[in-house]
């Protein structure tokens, strides 16, 4: 693999690290644009490559008491579901229309995260957990149609509707993703499998281990950067390559299909002469025929 490849899976672990979320959202574009993956590869191993290095980060905020199981399965579980209908959703779009799709999502996360969080002072109402278990199906449909762990929109969530603390919300944020990327990566196999691609395992686990070594390096330096600019700056970052996808998916979309050559028409195979059987002493053909 490229260096920018190399560099694009530590950067993952890192985003998921200082911010608990974002690190999904440059998986897909890294997997097509420096590994060279078709869309519908990279969106199913996105899935694998998420999936562990926020086991990774689950494991490490669970130590330090900073996951709130209750709300891991009161989001997850609705999430499992939502993830496996978005991975049967996505057989019937286009892999550049997915990107299409990420890259829209790319612009929304961007807003929200240069909106940044509500004043200290404000108070926030908790939301019922009905509606919160909705929005939790709704993230992970978004999860397994085009690869993205929706962390930014889970910390939303959790800090705005369910009243919770931000430090918490990360580490239960990345316990969610764990749920949702494993149910959409097993309804994936199949899929990919009627599509004809296959997951390149040595990527994910390339991927997953530089990814792993970055989301350790990340939580543990968190604490001395300041999150409003690291979300600044990946802000633009996530300008510039939502920009960037569109344009090219755009542009893929709008080239002529290459002509289809004529098939090339049947040639019967020559026949065989005929030639008359020698005749024997008598004059009478060896075959029987009448000389």
């Amino acid at each position: 693999m490229p260096i920018t490849a190399w560099l694009g899976a530590l950067a993952i672990g890192l985003v998921l690290g200082l911010l608990g979320s974002g690190g999904a959202i440059i998986t897909v574009p890294l997997l097509v644009y420096a590994a060279g993956h078709t869309e519908k590869q990279a969106i199913a191993e996105s899935l694998a490559i998420i999936g562990l290095i926020s086991l990774a980060g689950t494991i490490r905020a669970a130590m330090k008491g900073g996951v709130k199981w209750s709300v891991t399965f009161l989001l997850g579980l609705p999430g499992i579901v939502g993830a496996s209908l978005g991975v049967w959703a996505s057989k019937g779009i286009s892999g550049p229309v997915q990107l299409l799709l990420l890259a829209a999502v790319m612009l929304i996360a961007t807003w929200l995260m240069l909106k940044g969080p509500r004043p200290k002072g404000e108070t926030h109402r908790p939301h019922h957990p009905a509606l919160a278990a909705l929005e939790g199906f709704g993230i992970g449909f978004l999860t397994g149609l085009i690869g993205v762990g929706g962390g930014f929109l889970l910390v939303l969530v959790m800090v705005f509707l369910l009243a919770m603390p931000m430090h918490l919300a990360i580490g239960t944020s990345l316990s969610i993703i764990v749920l949702n990327t494993a149910s959409g990566l097993l309804r994936s196999f199949g899929t990919l499998r009627e599509q004809g691609f296959a997951i390149d395992w040595r990527t994910v686990l390339l991927f997953s281990a530089v990814g792993i070594v970055g989301v350790l390096v990340g939580g543990s330096i968190s604490h001395r950067l300041s999150a409003e600019k690291l979300r600044r700056v990946f802000a633009v970052f996530l300008i510039v390559m939502a920009v960037y996808m569109g344009y090219r998916q755009v542009h893929r979309m709008m080239e002529p299909a290459p002509p289809v050559s004529p098939a090339p028409a049947s040639v019967q195979p020559p026949t065989a002469p005929t030639y008359d059987s020698p005749r024997s002493s008598d004059g009478t053909g060896t075959s029987g025929a009448t000389p």
